[in-house]
């Protein structure tokens, strides 16, 4: 990193079906909340980055940083909509930091949003295959549950992975997000109401997939003379900003029980923080579906290799665990609306630190967030500190 850089502001929306709401809506509204909490004039904003997948096949709409830019006073200054996947709000969120810590702007507005509770099973389908090699692994018929279930079916050939390792992500992540205002569908089940569930991609079932969702998130990110008003246990500082890149092709990645991406960038990101997977007290990961987070969270070095559905089924990634893992209820409780979602994690991650989070991690002074993007295609990881 350069200069440091800071978190200033956050806004979000509740992330749920919104059917009334334009998409441009649910961004000025995460988007004001941000600034306004800032307390940073307008006019020290020097660039807008936008998170975003799909806009375009579903809503029709492609130059949502502009209108998001003109609707909250921000005309004129550069606005860039940024798509990775699901990896956008992530790879927007990494675009702001360097900006400021580059030196080239003392403060920047990221919005992540997404719109996906209109489109039906077919439509949105197609929309989220476009994150994959459709020339490839589209054209042969992979969706993404299909591609999450042979990953588990390789992590239970190699270490062994059970049902009900892997149900206790789902039981702990829908626990979580009851917790949570900003969540879609946190919920009470027992193993048994997970086993019942609806098979989508054997051996994947209803409950191990994230839902769609609409819905925004924000962040201001500034250097620190802007925040010499602020009091001292209010400046979370960006300790690291990693992305790495992977293929999007199923063939070229010879072990389904990993993803490239992730090990490379958390690796960047510990180089550049100082810091090691022991110093992370809590982790925003990317639970698309149940066993991704037993992958992640392996990748991350934060649970040995192989160990990680023995580790959720103890307990050991809860609230009073050796590492909490996705306190907000993750993206299977909390909602999964594409573009939002890497922007999302950081908003969370503030309110922890800040210590004002409903599913508070008690004494948390270091957090992650990891945004993976198709079949690992693109990653970020951050790492966010409270100030010493």
């Amino acid at each position: 990193m350069m200069r440091p850089v800071f978190v200033a502001g956050i806004g979000s929306t509740r992330f749920g079906k919104h059917p009334q709401t334009t998409i441009e809506s649910l961004a000025v509204d995460a988007g004001a909340q941000a600034l306004v909490q800032s307390g940073i004039e307008r006019s020290r904003i020097g660039a807008v980055y936008l998170g975003n997948f799909i806009s375009g096949p579903l809503n029709g709409k492609e130059v949502l940083a502009g209108l998001l830019a003109e609707q909250l006073g921000l005309s004129g200054i550069p606005c860039t909509k940024v798509e990775g996947a699901c990896a956008s709000g992530g790879i927007a969120f990494r675009h702001a930091v360097w900006m400021v810590a580059s030196g080239v702007c003392e403060a920047v507005l990221v919005v992540g949003v997404e719109t996906m509770t209109h489109a039906g099973t077919a439509e949105l389908t197609s929309a989220l295959n476009c994150a994959m090699d459709n020339e490839s692994d589209g054209r042969n018929g992979l969706t993404f549950p299909g591609l999450f279930g042979l990953a588990w079916r390789t992590h239970a050939r190699q270490y062994g992975t059970t049902r009900e390792e892997v149900a206790a992500v789902v039981i702990k992540n829908k626990s979580h997000g009851l917790k949570n205002p900003l969540a879609q569908m946190g919920a009470e089940l027992t193993l048994d109401q997970v086993c019942a569930s609806a098979m989508i991609a054997d051996p994947l079932q209803l409950f191990d997939c994230c839902p769609p969702s609409d819905g925004a998130a924000a962040v201001v990110v500034c250097a620190k003379p802007l925040l010499a008003d602020s009091p001292k246990s209010a400046l979370i500082r960006v300790m690291a900003s990693a992305q790495t890149s992977g293929s999007a092709r199923i063939a070229q990645h010879p072990d389904l029980g990993t993803f490239d991406a992730t090990v490379l960038a958390s690796k960047q990101a510990y180089e550049q923080s100082g810091l090691q997977p022991a110093d992370i007290d809590l982790v925003e990961l990317h639970d698309c579906f149940s066993i991704a987070e037993i992958i992640d969270s392996e990748d991350l070095g934060l649970v040995p290799r192989g160990q990680g559905g023995r580790w959720a089924l103890e307990g050991r990634t809860g609230m009073q665990g050796d590492i909490v893992i996705n306190p907000s209820g993750g993206l299977l409780a909390k909602g999964h609306p594409v573009g939002a979602t890497g922007v999302g994690q950081i908003v969370e991650v503030v309110m922890q630190l800040r210590g004002e989070h409903p599913n508070l991690v008690k004494d948390a002074c270091i957090g992650m967030t990891h945004n993976l993007g198709g079949p690992g295609v693109a990653c970020t990881v951050h790492i966010l500190g409270r100030e010493a």
